[in-house]
């Protein structure tokens, strides 16, 4: 595997971006010095950790923008022949204690939205893994109204977590922010609160974004 030093300024990194545009992920991991998993079912996570390492991410699973440095976040964005987002995108998980300390101005998934680099990633089923192309990045910060509504969001799910009532948390609540439980099996259980202040167990959840949202985003981009 090849080390990649981390972009110095916000041109250096979109340079890199521009020079891996339309290359396959073989190409890239090729380039990386690493080998495109066999199986697809294997490579879950791969090709945003492939895309890290090509660019010179630094944050890893920190709560920090991934370019540190620069204040950037990076999220690769698997997208259908359409262009349109696959799926919700994740964005980081969701503290389940001491989140009344924490206002939305200083929330981690704040720090991790206020400047994103996206990049889109073929995703079509009827493309060969290792042949699906990167695209091209779009950096984005969010408007005055969009930070309004995520921290609407924000604000209603932590105001249950912080009641005790985070199993009432669905994935229909919020407009563009969604909470939904990420573990890797039930027994992977963390620390919350329930409505009397008891400490109970309860899985992991992370905070994802709506597709309708990172579809305008996209859209937006290049109309």
């Amino acid at each position: 595997m090849i080390c990649i030093s981390a972009p110095r300024t916000q041109d250096e990194l979109l340079q890199r971006v521009a020079d891996i545009a339309g290359l396959s992920l073989a190409t890239l991991a090729n380039r990386c010095g690493q080998s495109v998993p066999e199986q697809q079912r294997n490579a879950k996570g791969w090709a945003g950790q492939l895309v890290e390492q090509a660019l010179g991410a630094t944050a890893s699973s920190r709560a920090e923008p991934d370019f540190q440095a620069i204040g950037i976040e990076l999220k690769t964005i698997p997208v259908n022949a359409n262009g349109q987002p696959c799926e919700s995108t994740y964005v980081c998980t969701v503290p389940l204690v001491d989140q009344i300390e924490t206002s939305w101005q200083d929330a981690w998934i704040r720090k991790k939205l206020s400047c994103v680099l996206w990049l889109p990633i073929e995703a079509d089923k009827s493309i060969p893994f290792a042949r699906r192309r990167i695209g091209n990045a779009i950096l984005w910060r969010p408007t005055v109204e969009q930070d309004a509504i995520l921290k609407q969001d924000w604000n209603e799910h932590m105001e249950l977590i912080s009641l005790g009532r985070i199993n009432e948390i669905s994935a229909h609540h919020g407009t563009y922010l969604q909470i939904r439980p990420k573990a890797a099996n039930s027994h992977a259980l963390r620390n919350t609160t329930d409505e009397d202040g008891n400490l109970v167990k309860t899985l992991p959840r992370g905070f994802y974004l709506r597709t309708q949202f990172t579809a305008r985003i996209l859209t937006e981009r290049y109309l």
